[in-house]
């Protein structure tokens, strides 16, 4: 049988839910982190998964260590699938280091990159700073993402610090701000050395934040079904891998058995 474009899923086989957003969303933003995809492999990317993704980071610091073409083409790329794409936050860390930081915005500008990433996970960053770079990146034109938590092993949050931090960073005009828990997603923030969560340490934040200003670097597929059958689709996942995108859709639907749960309907 020919399958045609106007044939139709049934809307409850779509998304059991009922709660996914369609983009442009506000809720359940996902974020995929590139390490390096060729550009066949995030072409495939955008023409399977575009309508998932929300966000991609060019991990670390690997921007400029792409032929000049293959960069230009992956941000074209994403901005013309409505995605919002931006280097990781450690190639702005370099250059706060390397005294580069005018060089940095002139490139990421000139490349066309729609979205900057703000972190202090490695260096010490004072708050003038941080607040300087906020409005920096948002006079450029740029969506505004900011990171909380250190990058060292066994780096924990401390509530009023991120209190503060998300306080600030919002009313200044970031969009999110990310929870560090690194590619490996042990022994980090809200997750333990076995990349469990630490659900006492969870509670005590959304009890203090509003979880829509939230994004949580969640890599491992057990940490995505937790935070989802914890707080729902609707939460900001971040260091997704690529060949995982799909697949975390599907548990944000329900369409998979760990979080079928989540689309009993009771009617």
């Amino acid at each position: 049988m020919e399958v045609t474009s106007y044939l139709n899923w049934n809307p409850v086989l779509v998304d059991p839910t009922g709660q996914r957003q369609a983009k442009p969303r506000t809720l359940g933003k996902t974020m995929v982190m590139d390490k390096g995809l060729g550009m066949n492999a995030f072409q495939d990317l955008l023409s399977t998964s575009s309508s998932h993704l929300d966000m991609i980071k060019i991990g670390f610091g690997t921007s400029p260590l792409y032929p000049q073409h293959v960069l230009k083409s992956k941000i074209n790329s994403a901005k013309e699938s409505g995605i919002c794409i931006y280097p990781g936050g450690t190639f702005l860390e370099v250059a706060i280091t390397q005294h580069a930081v005018d060089s940095f915005f002139d490139m990421i500008i000139a490349f066309g990159f729609n979205g900057v990433e703000i972190s202090n996970g490695t260096i010490d960053m004072e708050r003038k700073l941080r607040n300087e770079l906020i409005r920096r990146g948002l006079d450029e034109g740029l969506e505004v993402v900011t990171e909380y938590g250190k990058k060292g092993w066994g780096s924990s949050i401390e509530l009023e610090e991120l209190i503060e931090t998300v306080m600030i960073d919002t009313q200044l005009g970031a969009n999110l701000v990310t929870i560090e828990a690194r590619e490996s997603g042990m022994g980090v923030g809200i997750f333990d050395n076995y990349g469990k969560c630490k659900d006492e340490e969870l509670q005590k934040v959304l009890s203090a934040i509003a979880g829509h200003q939230l994004l949580w670097e969640a890599p491992l597929k057990s940490q995505q079904v937790h935070l989802i059958s914890m707080l729902g689709p609707d939460i900001h996942l971040g260091n997704i891998s690529p060949d995982e995108l799909i697949a975390l859709e599907a548990l944000r639907r329900g369409l998979r058995s760990d979080t079928l749960s989540l689309g009993t309907r009771k009617d």
